[in-house]
């Protein structure tokens, strides 16, 4: 069940909310935003997607459990 709840929230992510904030930041292409330091270079873009997907996930999956531990009582 959490591997179809993570393709689900990862798709939603992926296909809606991107696109969404990539039409709203200039440049085009915002996942493959970088930050140089010196020869190092980090996928700033790449992580804020990924943070995303996982803040979105925690909160879906923290919303199950409420649900479940309300049922229960």
């Amino acid at each position: 069940m959490g591997a179809a709840i993570t393709k689900l929230v990862t798709a939603l992510v992926t296909d809606l909310i991107m696109p969404i904030i990539g039409a709203v930041i200039p440049g085009g292409d915002w996942r493959a935003a970088t930050l140089s330091l010196g020869n190092i270079k980090f996928l700033v873009g790449d992580f804020t997607g990924n943070l995303i997907d996982f803040i979105i996930i925690a909160l879906v999956i923290f919303m199950i459990v409420k649900a479940i531990v309300k049922e229960k009582k």
